[in-house]
């Protein structure tokens, strides 16, 4: 078998809009696990969020490997034990928090268990814990209630200011954080160094993999170095340019089971 490992970006990808994965979908994943090959979940959701499609594809079963926050944290499916994370530094997070109330953003933290904002109904905040599963707690100010350590820092923001917005948020702060858009309505701002491929490569040294034996699926910017990183990068049907760009397939979209349609030649 030339490839060993599969990784998934989940929305977008794994997930067609109706954000449960399609029965062909499933089988084929299923069968590349019976075949030995390891999935790896690799999503911007907290680890929560991975559960749902963690239990579909039973990849506690296969041995699969959970890439949350980016690749900022990284478990074991079987045990949920963690096998690497790193950490926002929190006077930089609380910096970063301040900064943004200049701005028409909604700010959404976690602590790994729920969702923190200072307004439940901010623009996307019950879509997130909607489509992570995960409680939202509303608190008067994120920086006074920020006593717990942070991967990410998610905001979201209408999508045609989204890009006149990420520049003027991400510019004092762009020696030491990337802010990425990961959704057509969200930015993420998270650690230099931190990303899919950054989160994959960690995960293929503990599992004594090559790149070049990783199959890798994607559809947005954040999936953009992962694609690269993997010795096969698919992008979906519905990419966004760059992905497809950079890809080594171009598959067909989401809703119409592009994972299967290319697992059927590749393996």
């Amino acid at each position: 078998m030339k490839y060993k490992l599969i990784a998934l970006d989940l929305d977008g990808t794994l997930n067609p809009d109706e954000k449960t994965i399609t029965p062909k979908t499933r089988d084929a994943l299923l069968r590349a696990q019976q075949q030995g090959l390891i999935i790896a979940l690799c999503s911007a959701r907290p680890v929560p969020g991975l559960y749902k499609d963690m239990k579909t594809l039973e990849l506690e079963k296969h041995h699969g490997i959970l890439i949350a926050y980016n690749g900022g944290k990284i478990l074991r499916a079987e045990d949920k034990e963690i096998l690497h994370q790193q950490i926002f530094p929190r006077g930089l997070a609380i910096e970063v928090l301040k900064h943004l109330k200049h701005y028409p953003v909604t700010p959404i933290i976690d602590d790994g268990e729920r969702f923190y904002v200072t307004d439940k109904n901010g623009y996307k905040v019950q879509h997130e814990c909607w489509n992570n599963q995960m409680e939202c707690m509303e608190v008067p100010s994120l920086t006074n209630c920020l006593d717990f350590d942070l991967v990410k820092i998610l905001m979201s923001v209408r999508p045609e200011e989204l890009w006149d917005i990420l520049p003027e948020v991400s510019k004092p702060f762009e020696d030491d954080l990337v802010f990425v858009r990961t959704a057509p309505f969200y930015i993420e701002a998270m650690p230099k160094g931190l990303n899919k491929a950054e989160g994959l490569r960690r995960t293929c040294e503990l599992l004594h993999i090559s790149p070049e034996e990783v199959i890798a699926f994607g559809d947005a910017e954040n999936d953009l170095e992962m694609i690269r990183f993997s010795g096969r990068g698919v992008a979906m049907g519905n990419a966004c340019d760059a992905l497809k760009e950079a890809a080594d397939e171009i598959t067909l979209t989401n809703n119409e089971d592009g994972i299967a349609h290319s697992l059927e030649h590749l393996l």
